[in-house]
């Protein structure tokens, strides 16, 4: 099953959530990410914070989701965030869609303690919907329950 994580510039939150999914995942699962304007660029405190934790970062870079349309993923996921007016992108193909927004850490200002505390907490929101996706029977679940059940992981 492989599960893309957008968002609008694919330098930070999609980022934090593919590499976290693939440090996570039980096998035979994949995370991807990609933004619907991509920066081209990847967020250094993202990666620092990410290996840190011991989370790999080899492989990743920003990128549009046209990467995927030779095999497109099985869901994606929006991380955008819709409560700060934030324009989520559109994925027009056959998956199952979530949308799971979070604050973006790097639109963080004060102290380099407040930045990084930033980072850290939406790490941490990032790990519990993982948790709670992974949790879930996948394989009992018909796609319009997966789709609800997901939904509901995004309001965590």
């Amino acid at each position: 099953m492989n599960v893309l994580f957008m968002c609008t510039a694919n330098s930070c939150r999609s980022v934090l959530s593919e590499a976290l999914f693939n440090h996570l995942a039980p096998a035979g699962m994949t995370g991807l990410s990609s933004g619907s304007f991509p920066s081209g660029r990847l967020n250094g405190r993202a990666l620092s914070t990410l290996r840190a934790m011991g989370v790999a970062t080899d492989g990743l870079y920003s990128k549009g989701s046209e990467t995927f349309s030779a095999s497109p993923p099985d869901i994606v996921i929006t991380v955008c965030d819709k409560a700060a007016g934030e324009p989520c992108p559109v994925y027009f193909g056959p998956a199952i869609k979530s949308h799971w927004g979070l604050s973006d850490p790097s639109e963080v200002t004060g102290s380099d303690a407040d930045v990084q505390a930033a980072f850290e907490a939406t790490i941490e929101h990032i790990k519990k919907r993982f948790a709670a996706f992974f949790a879930l029977d996948l394989a009992s679940l018909a796609p319009t329950e997966l789709k609800a059940a997901l939904d509901r992981i995004g309001e965590q």
